[in-house]
């Protein structure tokens, strides 16, 4: 079958939906393209909240990331406009002025974020709140405090002062009307989330009207109509957001607020189709998830000529959030007219605000606050229009039997009824699922059914459907546990792996009674890590249980292909190793060699089928892994020390080489970087590291627990000590302390804080003890500190060697 060519202008949470139920229905339908104005491929915009208030990384909200285009033959173009559509030849020209032929073109464009036409809105400093730039832009500048002036007290707005509070920033929220989130909210509930936001230190000017911003250089304050200067060091414009129709317009597309569609979401060229938030459906235009992946299941039925393709009617909107930790649900017509009466219930003190809309016996509106957990229930009254005279006496208590349990009542919830609304999901689904696919946890519900798969406000009652469909079969997944595959926390799987006897991770589950027999990507990595520690001479590292960048031995990049980091010991090289290097780049056409910030080389664009050659190419030539991917000891940053520096004292180069050359080899909890600097005045940055050393007139300082990332945390002094000798000691010891103690994926910085200094400290100032610790990390790594011995090692004792990355690869490639 001749494939047609599919072109997305779009990769967001819309476009990503649509994509994935098409390759469920007509998996070998199109040719695909799929471009994105991001740098990120694709990503859970509801969560780039979670982001900035530092509750996730944003490597943990990629939905989609370049190995999930590159498995299903997708070409995907991130980082690259659509700039124009040429419909009379059927194309699209790309930024680049690219041209790329389409037989059905997908516009998924999303929304422009509204920026308020004031004076001084172009001024560094003001930044809309959309995507993961506009994150980053504010993480940056909450590092250095000060204040912060939000304009919006919509759920955006709310959630950006949030993030930036609890960055540090000193915020002020500026809202035009006189009500929290109005459009969610009545004047009630929105007066009582105001209170609760108070008492969390946000400031509030409202109703309030900005007149301009102010600064010269850089954005300095918000001017208000009545004359009151807020001062401000970042701003945050977050007022709404317009349909993105700038390309459909210019390709002379009706369009009306959005694209406008039909109900099949066709626009006015039969050959171009449009999802999500730049659409206008029968007047109405969507910025919520639930209709907008709703659209995405009809379009894919008629991308792939379903016989059985629906089409797309329209949404009744209802909302769960989680507005910086208050609950919220909102539904229907929350404010009331003449024609309505109102059951409401209101407890300040808690606040909690339950108010229903009901009209002719039938709900019409809900507003919750507070307690949420009985929002879907009556939003399925609402949607179904069920009469509810019979219960009006208890209708407040939520779906429970008057004087019963607390909370949703999933049996009495009809099968029908939409437990996820985001996804669409409903109980009968996941119930089906649990059964058939045997089912055992949340993860497991949510990766087969998507249930709690966007925002997560659900994942309650699935859990209650989950447990009400096992009966006595389900094992709940506690907040401590490892993961939902055991009832085990990290630190009692740590403890049973090393009292247990040496085995292969299966049979450790097994001996541990695991409820998953064959374990999840949590689990195994732990497991494998946890038998390396405290089993290196009997334990066979196991490939399988390993994260895939670890199994591949490289980075995966956002555009599917590899990145590679030899090892270059302190980061000091010589005219052999750049020239295997440069040899390297001409015979792969490895299309970017750059520095990185551990003073290492890092070969960018490698094709995984190219892996095996280049690093069989650098093993020739005895270089080693430099680990950038993996949970390992990574690099030590140095400076140049009294070697080269007038105001050195100690030898820092010497000392890094030393230091890597002993270290280098070792699995650890987390990734592990270190550097040296050879006087105080610190150039290779030692204080933000996992393990810093620093040069002083009388020897060295020994600075542990350190973070360079988004929460920067500064080291601790562990020691201070005369010799070089003792900084491999006490780094060793430390090392290996961190190795057994700390739970799997805990970095060096968390675990030190968790632990205390002072423990570690008057554990490692033993003697004996440190010594102990030392000789045991050298014990399980003796034979690798030079690479060039390694070749005469075991095959157990050579799993960092080039040679075993070659094999590896070569397995996972034949496999």
């Amino acid at each position: 079958m001749i494939q047609e060519s599919l072109v997305v202008v779009g990769n967001g949470m819309a476009a990503m939906r649509t994509l994935e139920k098409l390759l469920e229905l007509a998996p070998d339908r199109y040719r695909i393209t799929v471009f994105g104005a991001e740098a990120h491929a694709g990503y859970n915009r509801i969560l780039l909240s979670s982001v900035l208030a530092g509750d996730k990384e944003m490597e943990q909200i990629i939905t989609h990331p370049p190995a999930w285009f590159a498995e299903r033959g997708i070409a995907l173009h991130t980082a690259c406009p659509i700039s124009r559509i040429d419909r009379s030849d059927r194309a699209v020209i790309d930024a680049h002025g690219k041209r790329h032929a389409y037989d059905r073109l997908l516009l998924a464009t999303g929304s422009h974020p509204i920026l308020l036409p004031l004076p001084g809105k172009e001024l560094p400093g003001v930044v809309p709140f959309r995507d993961a730039w506009d994150v980053e832009r504010m993480v940056l500048a909450a590092r250095g405090g000060g204040k912060a002036v939000v304009i919006g007290g919509g759920l955006l707005g709310l959630e950006a002062a949030m993030g930036l509070k609890n960055r540090g920033m000193e915020v002020t929220v500026v809202h035009l009307m006189d009500t929290l989130m109005e459009r969610q909210l009545d004047a009630a509930a929105g007066a009582l989330l105001k209170a609760e936001l108070e008492t969390r230190s946000l400031s509030f000017r409202m109703p309030a009207e900005s007149a301009a911003i102010l600064g010269e250089g850089h954005v300095s304050g918000l001017q208000l109509k009545s004359g009151e200067l807020l001062p401000a060091d970042l701003l945050v414009m977050a007022v709404g957001i317009r349909p993105n129709v700038d390309l459909a317009r210019e390709a002379g597309l009706v369009c009306g607020r959005g694209i406008v569609v039909n109900d099949t979401l066709t626009t006015s060229d039969p050959d171009i189709v449009a999802v999500g938030e730049c659409v206008e459906h029968r007047g109405m235009v969507y910025g919520l998830v639930a209709p907008l992946y709703a659209q995405g299941e009809v379009l894919a039925q008629q991308l792939a000529d379903a016989p059985a393709a629906g089409s797309y009617e329209g949404s009744v909107v209802s909302t769960r959030l989680k507005v910086t930790g208050v609950s919220v649900y909102s539904g229907g017509e929350i404010h009331e007219t003449a024609m309505d009466e109102v059951i409401l219930f209101q407890d300040p003190a808690q606040r909690i605000y339950k108010k229903l809309v009901v009209r002719d016996e039938r709900i019409r509106g809900v507003v919750l606050l507070g307690d949420t957990e009985d929002g879907p229930w009556y939003s399925s009254l609402m949607h179904r229009g069920e009469e509810i005279t019979a219960m009006r006496s208890h209708l407040l208590f939520g779906n429970i039997q008057a004087g019963g349990g607390e909370g949703v009542d999933v049996a009495r919830l009809a099968d029908d009824h939409e437990v996820c609304g985001c996804n669409g999901v409903s109980k009968k689904q996941i119930v089906e699922a649990t059964l058939t696919k045997k089912l055992s946890s949340v993860e497991e519900v949510r990766l087969h059914t998507k249930a709690s798969g966007s925002c997560g406000s659900c994942a309650h009652v699935v859990e209650k459907i989950l447990a009400a469909t096992l009966g006595s079969d389900y094992v709940s997944c506690s907040v401590k546990s490892l993961c939902c595959c055991t009832s085990l926390s990290s630190d009692e799987v740590r403890e049973a792996v090393r009292d247990g006897a040496a085995q292969p991770v299966r049979e450790v589950m097994a001996r541990l009674h695991w409820l998953n027999p064959d374990g999840c990507p949590t689990c195994r990595p732990a497991i494998n890590y946890y038998l390396t520690v405290f089993h290196p001479f009997q334990h066979q590292d196991e490939a399988s249980a390993r994260l895939v960048n670890e199994r591949f031995h490289a980075n995966i990049q956002r555009d599917g292909s590899y990145s590679v980091v030899p090892r270059i010991f302190g980061g000091i090289t010589a005219a052999q190793e750049l020239r295997v290097i440069a040899d390297l780049v001409e015979r792969f056409a490895i299309p970017e060699v750059k520095f990185t910030g551990g003073q290492r080389l890092t070969l960018l664009g490698i094709q995984r089928e190219q892996l095996p050659a280049v690093w069989g190419e650098l093993a020739r030539h005895d270089m080693v892994s430099g680990h950038a991917y993996g949970k390992a000891v990574r690099t030590v940053k140095t400076c140049v020390g009294d070697h080269w520096c007038r105001f050195g004292t100690q030898n820092s180069e010497q000392m890094g080489v030393e230091l890597e050359r002993l270290l280098w080899n070792s699995w650890t909890p987390h990734k592990v970087k270190l550097a040296v600097s050879g006087c105080p005045r610190n150039c290779a940055e030692a204080t933000i590291k996992d393990i810093g050393v620093i040069a002083v007139e009388s020897g060295w300082e020994i600075h542990v627990g350190g973070n360079g990332g988004i929460t920067v945390r500064v080291t601790d002094l562990l020691a201070k000590v005369a010799t070089m000798e003792a900084v491999c000691e006490w780094s060793a010891a430390f090392l290996q302390l961190y190795r057994r103690e700390a739970r799997y994926l805990e970095r060096s910085a968390p675990w030190v804080e968790r632990v205390g200094i002072t423990a570690i400290r008057s554990q490692l100032e033993n003697e004996a003890r440190r010594r102990g610790l030392a000789d045991d990390f050298r014990a399980a790594h003796a034979g690798l500190e030079d690479p060039w011995q390694a070749r005469s090692r075991p095959a157990a004792a050579r799993r960092f060697a080039p040679l075993a990355v070659v094999s590896h690869l070569q397995e996972e490639r034949v496999a």
